[in-house]
């Protein structure tokens, strides 16, 4: 468990360096526990998995001062999982679900139960993501998506998929554009 907290951990902070987060962004995070421990996604969701890996991430995204979306698995069609306070801050329109292991996952249930005031939304646009098992978290990311790539591959035996994002290049042949943004 301890080097699946330590993936994690590594994972979140190369997203939050490679993406040039800043404080306010939001990182939507997908994660198969049944993937981490070498299932099938959706089969064999482990709640000790799920909690060592939300340790991580939370504490590494509050301490950036990010907001963390917690995607659910399908059966709650992705729904996502934030804290009251990104919900206002965004202007996203709050459902009414709590997730639980069998149904939105075992991580989306650990962020309801672990955040202050935890609220469900059924669609944002963040910033940065981390797929944790083939979750599918591209529907919620800003336009542009741009994959990356860090020093690990996986978290436990799940392949992990790291995405920022950027503003679209508009303009034409002539157009210049900051190399910052890039």
């Amino acid at each position: 468990m301890e080097e699946i907290r330590k993936q994690a951990k590594t994972a979140l902070e190369e997203l939050i360096a490679a993406a040039k987060l800043q404080a306010g962004d939001i990182v939507v995070v997908g994660c198969s526990s049944s993937e981490i421990i070498g299932e099938k996604i959706g089969t064999m969701s482990s709640v000790e998995t799920a909690a060592a890996v939300f340790d991580e991430i939370y504490r590494v995204i509050k301490a950036h001062g990010l907001y963390l979306a917690a995607q659910c698995c399908e059966h709650l069609n992705r729904a996502l999982i934030v804290e009251e306070a990104c919900a206002k801050a965004y202007g996203l329109e709050c459902v009414n679900v709590v997730p639980q292991p069998k149904a939105g996952g075992a991580f989306a249930t650990q962020a309801y139960n672990r955040f202050d005031r935890p609220v469900a939304v059924e669609h944002i646009r963040a910033h940065a993501g981390l797929d944790i098992g083939g979750t599918l978290i591209g529907m919620h990311l800003k336009e542009v998506a741009v994959p990356l790539r860090i020093s690990i591959r996986s978290i436990g035996e799940a392949p992990i998929f790291l995405a920022r994002t950027r503003p679209k290049f508009i303009g034409g042949v002539r157009a210049h554009y900051n190399e910052d943004l890039l």
